[in-house]
């Protein structure tokens, strides 16, 4: 009502009747269409039909309610919704799983519960205080563990430890499932590829790009084409990252957001070359 009052007021000009025209598809029509996505929602998904009269008679309120009790908690097991939690809670406050971690630990000190510990802190970028943690999981268990001892490999990469962490990754027992293996043959590469043995690096490269899921593979071989000099098969994995990249929603995207960055900027660099 006020809405029409001051449209009436304003009358005249043009520009006035435009302004007042959208203030009144805004007052109104967002509304409505709340209205009608939430009985369709109401219908579609089969929920109590006496949600319709709420939503139809109080829009704004009848909407909200019907909003929280209904629509929110079905959000909660979608995948991509849990994703963005867990990522706004991850840059909200980077420690808390480090915290959960050490006080699971406190409460039960398990294998389970140091590997937790040892993975909260190497995501959080500090290797050095993983290591102690996965070395005593694996101390504990009576046979090898090769995704803990992959894990520790990694830890102490990132640590500088390169020479330990060849020599736990030599070390390492094949792992059953592929997609293990494929995590130890990565880092197996990035350390080889590190220390300058390039063409095992290579061999290994070429072996899992296509096999293992996001883009740290492809990019990293690509990086590795880039140091030998064989810039336009370079090329050629990098435009399968952009491809790939194309296809993805910008959720999806972010996991490998840096990797994305480096494959766009090298590949621009190639282009322009």
């Amino acid at each position: 009502m006020v809405a029409v009052v001051l449209c009436r007021a304003r009358r005249g000009t043009g520009t006035h009747r435009q302004a007042c025209m959208i203030m009144l598809l805004l007052i109104y029509g967002i509304p409505i269409l709340c209205q009608v996505a939430c009985v369709v929602h109401c219908i579609k998904m089969g929920r109590n039909q006496i949600w319709i009269w709420p939503i139809v008679l109080f829009p704004v309120v009848g909407c909200i309610a019907y909003f929280i009790i209904e629509v929110m908690p079905g959000m909660q097991g979608n995948r991509h919704v849990r994703t963005m939690k867990a990522q706004a809670a991850k840059a909200i406050d980077p420690e808390r799983e480090v915290r959960l971690a050490r006080d699971a630990l406190g409460l039960a000190d398990t294998v389970a519960n140091r590997i937790r510990l040892a993975d909260a802190l190497a995501a959080v970028k500090r290797p050095d205080e993983a290591i102690p943690y996965y070395r005593e999981a694996l101390a504990a268990q009576p046979l090898p563990d090769p995704r803990t001892e992959t894990k520790l490999a990694n830890a102490l990469f990132e640590a500088d430890q390169v020479d330990e962490a060849l020599t736990t990754v030599e070390g390492i027992k094949e792992p059953s499932g592929q997609s293990e293996r494929d995590k130890l043959n990565l880092l197996r590469a990035r350390l080889y590829d590190h220390v300058g043995r390039q063409d095992e690096a290579f061999d290994i490269y070429r072996d899992i790009v296509t096999r293992m899921p996001g883009e740290e593979a492809r990019c990293r071989y690509a990086a590795l084409l880039l140091e030998m000099g064989r810039k336009r098969e370079a090329q050629g994995v990098l435009e399968e990252v952009e491809d790939r990249m194309k296809r993805l929603d910008s959720h999806q995207r972010r996991a490998d957001a840096e990797m994305y960055r480096w494959a766009t900027d090298k590949l621009k660099e190639l282009r322009a070359g």
